[in-house]
């Protein structure tokens, strides 16, 4: 019977991945599967899983990378399946926000009721309500006055960090280093600016009378409450 929850498997272990996509499907769950850092990169970012199970070594990666990666913009669940049963390993991994870590080999059992405690968890909302917006951390989704509000995935993160950072100013050098990088990935000076006009379009009602989002000349920007 179908539960119509999604997991994605990246792993490149085929007979491990063959092995957990069968039992998985058989439970019900929609299950896919990838082999690369790469490929599973281009699966979260679509926005439709529920739970990844994530290998520590990829052909093209670590898993490792691929969490800090996908922690930059997602709170998807992820459990790290690893051959690597070290300390410093497992820290690591905590640290970059998996959700659970599994070391191999490990009973089929204890993974299923892993997953199924994640999911019970992750049903239980986490919501930001500022004003008419209200943020779904978990599906990465925005809406205004219960209408869903299109983000990029740049978007999306930079109106985190300017909420989680209320009422304070940030620079555009803090903005490009927080949604960027701190190696200079970016346009040009104007990145920050043309980026928040996109947003203002999309959140504020009169983006030449901004509610939320204001400039502080000079500076940079803050965000009202």
């Amino acid at each position: 019977m179908k539960n119509n929850k999604k997991i994605l498997i990246v792993e490149d272990d085929i007979d491990l991945r063959e092995g957990l996509f069968f039992s998985f499907s058989s439970d019900g769950y929609n299950v896919t599967e990838v082999e690369t850092k790469r490929e599973g990169l281009q699966e979260i970012d679509k926005g439709n899983y529920d739970l990844v199970l994530l290998d520590c070594k990829l052909p093209d990666g670590t898993g490792f990378e691929l969490c800090k990666e996908v922690r930059s913009y997602s709170n998807i669940p992820i459990i790290m399946l690893t051959a690597c049963d070290t300390e410093l390993d497992e820290i690591k991994a905590l640290e970059l926000g998996v959700n659970d870590y599994l070391s191999k080999p490990f009973f089929l059992g204890v993974l299923k009721a892993r997953i199924k405690r994640i999911l019970q968890e992750k049903a239980e909302t986490i919501k930001i309500i500022t004003g008419s917006l209200t943020i779904d951390q978990n599906d990465c989704k925005v809406y205004k006055r219960g209408e869903e509000v299109l983000l990029s995935k740049l978007e999306y993160r930079l109106l985190l960090y300017l909420i989680e950072n209320k009422n304070h100013i940030l620079s555009k050098e803090q903005i490009l280093e927080k949604i960027w990088d701190s190696n200079g990935k970016y346009v040009d000076n104007n990145t920050v600016s043309v980026n928040i006009s996109r947003l203002r379009k999309k959140i504020e009602d009169d983006v030449s009378n901004p509610v939320w989002i204001k400039t502080v000349h000079g500076i940079g920007y803050i965000w009202k409450e």
